[in-house]
């Protein structure tokens, strides 16, 4: 930049899609080099640990305030800033705004916008429509966990709640194995199992076999790759989505981004339990009430509960970036049962937009917009 001025590049949705937001390939591998920086611990997050997930904001049940919102099906701000190095060297933060209400006005359920700035100066440097970079970066990290953990010869998919995080991750899953041939699907209403259906046909016609399950278990039935996606209401664990032991096939890596509950037995004997970054669930450990898996349903919150209680090591839950490293091997042999949890990072947002940003640049898309020619007060 040519300070004082200051331009940045405004990138539409369509902008994004035109500058490469949906080459899931190129994101699984983008994200498989960020969760090689975070364990060489080239990143900074909020928190006082530099590993939260973000800042949130959220609305009473009642206020005496007529203008001000009340709480609802989750209706929150969010605010979730990173710094990553490496390759991407760039600070932003991802904001949203999220309200089930949105839904029938025609409107997604979160509205996203990320923002990059120069490291030094703290400039806007872009500022960018962030849904479909969201949902690429939330199914990716799927992938990047599927090329580590998941059988190679994987044919068949179980698909528990099929949903537009359903999609993407099923975009990764064909990624990183394409001898995918059938996807079971069990879902809540017809429009989503439907457009599921019609998203797999019309970008995967060696998928073969698609057929829809009427519970869980016909969708964890003879699976290599079982993912669950399903929303839950929180508080009361007996209803997130329960996997009996006796449903998963042996070798079958379970991919949790969402609510999942298995049985305390089978997790601390039997499976093996992974999330994609350790020191999250930590940080929401010491940021959320115990027990925090009542807030946060994903199965590794679980997982910290149980160390909290004395009954699980900390050793029992790995993170996949110490595969990634070699520290540890990835699938030790054909029947383990993987359980692995997705919490969600903003420097993956970080990472997918900054290579967007760049190739948005590179190809001459965008619209330049400027903050200043000089600042007024300095």
């Amino acid at each position: 930049m040519a300070y004082p001025k200051i331009d940045f590049l405004y990138l539409s949705e369509s902008d994004m899609i035109e500058a490469g937001v949906t080459d899931m390939a190129g994101c699984v591998d983008t994200m498989e080099e960020m969760f090689r920086l975070l364990k060489m611990g080239d990143f900074r997050m909020g928190g006082p640990g530099n590993n939260s997930h973000g800042v949130m904001m959220v609305f009473p049940e009642e206020s005496p305030f007529p203008n001000m919102p009340v709480d609802g099906p989750d209706r929150r701000f969010m605010a979730m800033p990173a710094y990553l190095g490496g390759q991407f060297d760039m600070v932003g933060m991802k904001w949203y705004g999220s309200n089930a209400e949105n839904r029938p006005k025609g409107l997604p359920r979160s509205i996203l916008m990320l923002t990059l700035n120069d490291k030094d100066t703290g400039a806007p440097m872009a500022y960018m429509s962030a849904n479909i970079l969201s949902a690429y970066r939330t199914g990716a990290v799927p992938g990047v966990g599927a090329r580590y953990y998941s059988r190679e010869d994987s044919k068949i998919v179980g698909i528990v709640g099929p949903g537009v995080m359903s999609k993407t991750a099923f975009d990764s899953f064909m990624a990183v194995r394409p001898g995918i041939e059938r996807v079971q699907i069990k879902g809540r209403g017809k429009k989503s199992i439907q457009s599921f259906i019609d998203y797999v046909k019309a970008k995967y016609p060696t998928v073969s076999d698609i057929v829809v399950v009427d519970d869980i278990a016909g969708a964890a039935k003879d699976a290599e790759i079982l993912f669950l996606g399903t929303s839950s209401p929180t508080g009361d664990i007996n209803e997130y989505p329960y996997v009996k032991e006796e449903w998963i096939k042996p070798g079958a890596f379970v991919c949790c981004p969402a609510a999942g509950r298995f049985d305390d037995d089978f997790i601390l004997n039997r499976a093996r339990n992974v999330a994609d970054y350790v020191p999250l669930y930590e940080a929401w450990a010491e940021e959320m009430p115990y027990p925090a898996y009542h807030t946060i349903p994903i199965p590794a919150v679980h997982c910290m509960d149980l160390m909290a209680e004395g009954r699980m090591e900390r050793e029992q839950l790995e993170d996949l970036s110490a595969v990634i490293t070699g520290e540890r091997p990835g699938r030790r042999n054909d029947d383990e049962i993987i359980i692995y949890s997705v919490g969600g990072l903003p420097v993956e947002d970080v990472a997918w937009g900054t290579t967007v940003y760049r190739n948005a640049l590179e190809k001459g898309i965008g619209t330049t917009l400027n903050l200043w020619d000089k600042p007024f007060l300095s």
